[in-house]
């Protein structure tokens, strides 16, 4: 008659699967603990010392990605600091598209 139908045993098994899932993602979540902060990013570009002109011999290739994510600074801002720094001579563009170019130190 009416109710629900009994499940075979694949199904059992599938559902008790899909509830130990559950189960370890929700702990896994507790483990977690609390979200990371997020920091401020400088609008400013650095300026130019000794400590960053070192920083910047170190690194191979210089990109706007990798110089915001060194300096905590906002990608806009590495770009005009990377394009600053071209001018003056300190680096040279290797290669470059409309949307991302590639620095080298001189």
């Amino acid at each position: 008659m009416g109710g629900k139908k009994k499940l075979n045993l694949k199904q059992m098994e599938r559902q008790q699967e899909k509830k130990d899932e559950e189960e370890k993602e929700k702990k896994k979540k507790e483990k977690a603990g609390p979200p990371k902060e997020k920091r401020q990013l400088s609008i400013l570009p650095p300026d130019m010392n000794d400590k960053v002109a070192g920083e910047l011999k170190r690194m191979n290739v210089l990109t706007p990605y990798s110089v915001a994510t060194k300096f905590n600074i906002r990608i806009s801002a590495a770009k005009d600091f990377l394009e600053q720094l071209e001018e003056k001579g300190t680096i040279h563009m290797v290669s470059g598209s409309h949307s991302i170019k590639i620095y080298k130190v001189d």
